[in-house]
């Protein structure tokens, strides 16, 4: 559950991230009124902390459903 929620706040990250490098538009600061707004900075340290626990998933076996298959198939 907890890697799930990790990765929808990524996507919402990301999402805001690609507006502003494409268009110069911050949608979460837009919709929470500023970047300085207390929601603003909630929603940008959760987008933070789901980027640290994501980094967990690098290292998990099973992280990608093979945990029965070798690292390298021939």
């Amino acid at each position: 559950m907890l890697d799930k929620l990790s990765l929808i706040f990524l996507i919402i990250g990301g999402l805001n991230w690609g507006s502003v490098g494409i268009f110069q538009f911050d949608i979460v600061a837009w919709i929470c009124g500023g970047q300085t707004s207390i929601i603003s900075r909630i929603i940008y340290t959760l987008v933070a902390l789901a980027a640290v626990w994501c980094i967990s998933l690098l290292f998990r076996e099973d992280a990608f459903g093979h945990e029965d298959r070798p690292a390298f198939s021939e």
